[in-house]
């Protein structure tokens, strides 16, 4: 494996936030207000409770689900009214994780703290399916491919996966982490990537049951920190040292990183110290780009491009 190529191809981070939270360490004038304006959002909804996790329909694109600290998955219609079109409260503590199902547009899946994953569709308010758990669910992920595999993280350390045809018992257990797994996400249809409060990632294949890799560079032991993929080579995570992290699958360190630094989040200017409380606290590549958007605790949102 050519790891020099992999790092000229990909040897930096240019900050294309262009708004607070740019990173200017790179120019003459670091230390001088940024000459941005604020950037205000065009659409706003106001929920209940703090949210947890959002997803969009991939093929409704107006209509996006929330899962919320009360336990509460709501769906919205973006274009519409900022009201719930409809609210599904089964849960019985608070909801960590909802996923639409890539294949199906009506189905949509949520775990919680109360050790269960559930089914629901988006034509009815009761859920058509219930997975128990032993512990609390951190987070829930369909196959990008097949509609009725699911995966799910637990507070039990492992991955669970699912087929939806025979629910009773699992196709495999995925053991390996030291702590809770807080994130998966599917890097192809045949592969998963797990992120744990162990301060570790790993690259799972789901037909041998086997870790192929341990990603690991990053810090994470108490905070979810987000995990998001980029076809089937890139991954990136957050970090507890306000750092974004992005490794590629052959790679067990980081390939890249990028430091958000202290910055007042009005002006822009970075501060002289470091804050050891803030924390990247999630991160999303943009479909079939190598732009990036990133956030860290202290509310800034940074757009990244893989130069």
């Amino acid at each position: 494996f050519d790891y020099a190529n992999v790092i000229e191809q990909a040897d930096t981070w240019s900050d294309n936030s262009g708004g607070i939270g740019g990173d200017t360490s790179n120019s003459s004038d670091a230390g001088a207000p940024m000459a941005t304006a604020l950037q205000y959002p065009t659409v706003e909804f106001t929920n209940r409770s703090k949210i947890s996790c959002l997803s969009f329909n991939p093929y409704i694109k107006s209509q996006l689900a929330c899962s919320d600290y009360d336990g509460t998955v709501s769906l919205w219609d973006v274009s519409a009214s900022g009201t719930p079109t409809l609210n599904l409260g089964e849960h019985e503590k608070r909801a960590w994780s909802v996923d639409f199902s890539h294949v199906d547009p009506m189905r949509l899946c949520s775990g919680s703290d109360d050790g269960k994953v559930k089914i629901w569709t988006t034509n009815r308010r009761s859920s058509v399916m219930t997975i128990e758990g032993k512990a609390n669910v951190c987070c829930v992920r369909f196959n990008p491919l097949h509609g009725n595999i699911l995966v799910f993280g637990s507070a039990d350390h492992n991955v669970h996966c699912f087929d939806l045809r025979s629910p009773k018992q699992p196709l495999c257990v995925l053991r390996g982490h030291r702590k809770a797994v807080s994130y998966t996400r599917f890097l192809s249809p045949d592969e998963i990537i797990s992120a744990s409060t162990d301060s570790s990632l790993k690259l799972w294949n789901m037909r041998t049951q086997e870790c192929v890799r341990t990603f690991s560079g990053h810090t994470n032991e108490k905070n979810f920190v987000g995990l998001t993929t980029l076809g089937s080579e890139w991954i990136a995570c957050g970090s507890e040292n306000n750092t974004m992290y992005s490794y590629y699958r052959n790679l067990s360190h980081p390939a890249v990183t990028h430091k958000f630094g202290n910055c007042n989040p009005v002006t822009g200017v970075e501060q002289p110290e470091d804050d050891p409380s803030l924390f990247v606290s999630a991160v999303c590549w943009k479909s079939k780009t190598n732009t990036l958007l990133s956030a860290n605790s202290q509310g800034i949102i940074k757009v990244l491009e893989l130069v």
